[in-house]
């Protein structure tokens, strides 16, 4: 019986993808470098956001990508809801999820004040167990930390536990923690990444996640 399911934000719960390539090509555009098509930064993001930055223009070096993402930083807390949207089916397996009694969790390499503030934007009605988002001082996903401080805050027993992503790097996050991986295809990453990374499940609709909640007989 699962009682906890923790998503990933960007890719997973919410279609950030436009909104995070106009800030990145806004910063680069500022500091006079040439940017990039939106689809691009499907495989920029995922590792943070200095990741993401540093794949955008990886000839820069350390003091320019702080340039970078200073002006990243600002422009996205003032335009992350812009054309950012729940994915289809989202809000409803949410709800669902919660009227199972069934605690939700968001574990994001985005920094934490972005993911609290998108997340409480996009899904107000939910009381989550844990919002979890880049923190200075743990190491980002794949590494299981962030799992670890989500457990920590919502104690489950990882048998317990479900962990959603649309990435590899989502996969590997649940397997060094331990817990069950869903992998989802309406994200950022192709179905083969999803594959090549060992994910347990592999479902291509927010409702097929109901179906793991329960112990096979």
């Amino acid at each position: 019986m699962k009682s906890l399911v923790i998503f990933d934000l960007d890719g997973t719960l919410l279609n950030t993808i436009y909104d995070l390539g106009e800030a990145c090509n806004y910063a680069l555009r500022k500091m006079g470098f040439a940017q990039h098509p939106i689809p691009a930064y499907n495989y920029m993001v995922g590792n943070g956001v200095r990741k993401l930055i540093e794949r955008a223009q990886p000839d820069a070096d350390v003091e320019t990508v702080d340039q970078l993402l200073s002006i990243f930083r600002e422009y996205y807390d003032s335009h992350c809801i812009v054309d950012t949207k729940p994915y289809n089916g989202i809000p409803e397996l949410l709800d669902k999820l919660t009227g199972r009694g069934v605690a939700i969790a968001v574990a994001s390499n985005k920094y934490q004040d972005a993911v609290e503030k998108i997340v409480r934007h996009f899904f107000p009605q939910i009381n989550f167990a844990s919002i979890q988002g880049q923190q200075e001082g743990r190491p980002t996903k794949p590494d299981p930390s962030i799992v670890f401080s989500v457990l920590s805050e919502h104690p489950t027993p990882k048998s317990e536990v479900l962990y959603v992503g649309d990435s590899g790097v989502d996969m590997e996050t649940a397997r060094r923690a331990c817990v069950e991986s869903i992998g989802v295809t309406w994200g950022f990453r192709p179905v083969t990444e999803l594959r090549e990374a060992h994910a347990d499940n592999i479902i291509s609709s927010p409702e097929e996640i109901l179906g793991f909640l329960s112990d096979p007989f």
